[in-house]
């Protein structure tokens, strides 16, 4: 694109600049300077600087400026950015960090690639975590990130840590709980969880140590990482993943969904009898409570089918509980020593509390058996159902 092609686009697609800076006054300069050749349409959050970031944009009349009063945090200057690029009318907003890690002659990267979509998008910058001067902290953060952005939304990115992203404005969550550095791995969850796609595209990046400053703190800000993340992949589990299985379900017929999401989704017919095998032992355990968060968490772990998984597991459904605990009694009578005779007593959970030993052993037994009869014969009405699945797979 030339440059009045991106100048007219901006204008176009009502695209601003959000600039969040908190002391960069080595490098603000030239980022402005930058931004400037595309647009004038930048909005620069000055979050409680110390330094002559102030008196530099009192230079810069043509920038709307936000000055907040003190240090809160990234996150906290990017949420009140959205606010005001929103009540100004725009659409979207790229955003830039400060620090001169990113190259302003990129913003026509994410211009065009917004161009070529037909829908609302979230573009977030990939950048080249193993050239010389990056450090390894940065790229082992950036891969950790990347395997729980897959886990808690399905999508698969190289690089989900980059600050220079172009946000659709009216399509990110309208509320937030996060302030500083994990507000960005929380925004991009959660619109994701939206079904806004997400994806990458290719960006320079620069680490001078002598300009660059980072006000990442090691321990405090991967701790608050973590703990987002921990809170992310329950809700995926015991929410999200649920939420949109059913949703799926809705939208077709029984016979359709059967065939599309089951019978035709990704993996071999050993792998969807594996998976079935999985969900039946899992649903059979006795780890009430848990078994969502387990049939999934392994499936992930072992590449199984999720759905047939997490539908297998529910044979454990409220009407079987009676029956699923008097068969675990049951055989796990011979491996405990005295009275055991549970047709003779009341059938509840003091039973089950009085003869815990018992029914843990039965209990396991009879997941073991369930789930070798199950995935056998899930195996068998699969390979005959569509016997050339097996054999491309093989």
């Amino acid at each position: 694109m030339t440059l009045s092609e991106v100048q007219r686009s901006i204008i176009d697609r009502k695209i601003c600049i959000l600039i969040p800076s908190y002391n960069n006054e080595k490098t603000l300069r030239r980022v402005l300077d930058g931004v400037l050749t595309y647009t004038q349409n930048i909005i620069v959050i000055n979050d409680g600087s110390t330094d002559s970031t102030s008196e530099i944009l009192k230079t810069y009349s043509q920038v709307s400026i936000i000055n907040l009063p003190e240090n809160k945090g990234k996150g906290n200057a990017l949420k009140i950015g959205f606010r005001k690029a929103k009540k100004s009318g725009f659409d979207h907003a790229i955003t830039i960090d400060s620090d001169g890690q990113h190259y302003p002659d990129d913003i026509p990267v994410f211009v065009e690639a917004l161009l070529h979509e037909k829908e609302d998008i979230l573009l977030i910058g990939n950048r080249n975590m193993f050239q010389d001067g990056i450090p390894k902290k940065s790229s082992f953060g950036n891969r950790f990130s990347n395997f729980w952005f897959w886990f808690e939304t399905g999508i698969k990115l190289e690089d989900t840590q980059s600050g220079y992203r172009l946000y659709p404005l009216h399509k990110i969550p309208k509320k937030y709980f996060t302030p500083k550095f994990e507000f960005e791995i929380e925004i991009i969850v959660r619109t994701a969880w939206k079904h806004i796609p997400v994806k990458n595209v290719p960006i320079k990046v620069l680490y001078d140590p002598a300009e660059r400053v980072s006000h990442f703190r090691p321990f405090k800000d991967f701790t608050r990482i973590s703990i987002l993340n921990t809170i992310l992949v329950t809700i995926t589990l015991l929410y999200i993943i649920p939420r949109n299985f059913i949703n799926n379900f809705k939208k077709k017929s029984f016979k359709r969904f059967i065939q599309e999401d089951i019978l035709e989704s990704d993996g071999s017919t050993r792998t969807k009898a594996f998976s079935v095998a999985l969900g039946v032992f899992i649903g059979f355990s006795p780890l009430w409570g848990l078994h969502t968060l387990l049939v999934i968490s392994l499936s992930v772990l072992f590449k199984l089918n999720k759905v047939l998984a997490f539908v297998a597991s529910n044979v454990s459904l409220p009407p079987f509980i009676p029956f699923i605990i008097a068969a675990s009694l049951f055989l796990g009578a011979p491996f405990v020593s005295g009275e055991s005779n549970i047709f003779n007593q009341e059938l509840n959970f003091d039973l089950v509390k009085n003869n815990l030993l018992q029914y843990v052993i039965g209990s396991l037994i009879l997941a073991t058996v369930m789930s070798l009869f199950s995935g056998t014969i899930t195996f068998l009405f699969l390979n005959k159902v569509s016997p050339d699945n097996e054999k491309i797979k093989a």
